[in-house]
């Protein structure tokens, strides 16, 4: 399960995914400029992005069936497990997380 929305470079194998991480605003909303450390921190806690990609197993259950409940897929808005799997810098320079499909703790709702 893959899209052409994948700009990171990464094509994810197995179980694994890639999720768009959110970008952390530069200054607040009273114009002044958060410094580079701040946001960095604020970055690696992150935890809510765009699942961009996934491998050819991910969400299903193996063993046992499919996946139970709605599975994600790639454009849905996500909730990922804080210090999950790895982040890198896609090739379009922005910040992704590469994870397991099991990490994801919910799709966002309107």
């Amino acid at each position: 399960m893959t899209t052409s929305k994948n700009k990171s470079g990464l094509q994810p194998v197995e179980y694994k995914v890639v999720v768009l991480q959110d970008e952390v605003e530069e200054k607040t909303k009273g114009g002044i400029y958060i410094p580079q450390d701040t946001r960095d921190k604020e970055q690696m806690a992150e935890v809510n992005g765009t699942l961009i990609a996934a491998g050819g197993l991910a969400f299903c259950d193996g063993l046992n069936g499919p996946w139970p409940g709605e599975k994600p897929k790639p454009g849905d808005r996500v909730l990922v497990s804080k210090y999950a799997g790895f982040v890198f810098e896609g090739k379009d320079g922005k910040q992704y997380q590469c994870c397991q499909d099991k990490d994801i703790l919910g799709i966002w709702k309107e």
